[in-house]
């Protein structure tokens, strides 16, 4: 298990999903510089900038949760290394659920944008790029458990 690329890259991908989760994903500072909006993968909060007082806040739970969910997949599926079919099938999964994420977080985010500062857009930091990069991660995982996959379909061919 641990000798396999895959496994580190499976490693890699839960360990970014819980970094987009505990980070924020999107900010946006206001035209006059006294407020700002960040989104992350629980709430979308504004605040004032000096004080860091919170004016409002918004749920949007359902980002959390499927970020978190990816993650769980992926350690599953890194535990299932004795069953290369299985591991596909829920990398496949673990993929759709990481674009449906990403998706819902460009969503949310200009959402929320036309409601704070149309003018301007704000912009993705640290949790949006470590979904990307969780997404990537998984299909290069896919990539070689597929050709492990290939490797042992040819060593029994050859038998």
């Amino acid at each position: 298990m641990i000798q396999r690329i895959q496994t580190l890259f499976l490693l890699l991908v839960a360990i970014s999903m819980i970094a987009a989760v505990a980070t924020p994903i999107w900010l946006q500072v206001n035209a006059m510089g006294n407020q700002y909006m960040e989104m992350t993968a629980w709430q979308i909060t504004i605040s004032e900038l000096p004080q860091k007082n919170t004016l409002s806040q918004s749920g949007n739970i359902y980002i959390g949760i499927l970020a978190l969910l990816a993650a769980v997949i992926a350690i599953y599926s890194l535990l299932q290394f004795k069953n290369r079919k299985k591991q596909l099938m829920l990398n496949m999964i673990n993929a759709l659920l990481m674009g449906l994420t990403l998706g819902l977080v460009v969503y949310t985010s200009f959402k929320a944008n036309e409601n704070f500062n149309p003018a301007v857009s704000g912009s993705f930091v640290l949790g949006f790029y470590a979904i990307a990069f969780a997404l990537i991660m998984n299909l290069v995982a896919n990539r070689f458990i597929r050709k492990d996959e290939m490797l042992i379909r040819s060593v029994d061919r050859i038998r």
